[in-house]
């Protein structure tokens, strides 16, 4: 299963009214379950890659019908826009400790520009900002866990 479909159901469970969903077939099983905090276990099963088709859990509530697209827009805080994690993890301001941070407080990104990296399940995600302007606060530590949609970065867009 990769790293955006196990993304799509957290935003599923998010946007629903369900507490947990569960989900099984011949290659893996997962659960993700709604609490404090939101927790995703994955286990193989089989080693023999083959298409996963995922059946739909009960909906509790009406889905709405692009949630991935609404929580990764950017949110606007006073005259700054915010980038906020994309999804639960740790963040790390450069790709490994000898090298440079992505972005610091003054410079300059466009969209597109990568601005972090989230370590999720032992997998290292480059984070790329969805916006341009001007870097004016950093808003989590180094080597910090983020929790989804959490504010990153603000940006002054001007």
């Amino acid at each position: 299963m990769k790293v955006k479909e196990i993304r799509d159901l957290i935003d599923f469970l998010s946007s629903t009214g369900l507490e947990e969903v569960n989900i099984e077939t011949e290659e893996f099983k997962i659960k993700v379950k709604r609490s404090s905090e939101t927790q995703v276990v994955e286990k193989m099963v089989a080693s023999a890659p083959s298409p996963v088709a995922v059946a739909p859990a009960p909906v509790a509530a009406p889905v709405a019908a692009a949630p991935a697209a609404t929580a990764a827009a950017p949110k606007s805080e006073g005259n700054y826009l915010t980038i906020k994690s994309p999804m639960i993890g740790t963040f790390y301001r450069s790709a490994n400790p000898e090298s440079p941070e992505f972005v610091s407080i003054g410079d300059k990104v466009s969209a597109g520009d990568p601005v972090c990296i989230i370590e999720a399940m032992k997998l290292f995600n480059e984070i790329e900002s969805e916006v341009s302007g001007t870097i004016v606060k950093v808003l989590v530590e180094n080597a910090q866990p983020v929790e989804y949609d959490q504010p990153l970065f603000l940006v002054d867009p001007s």
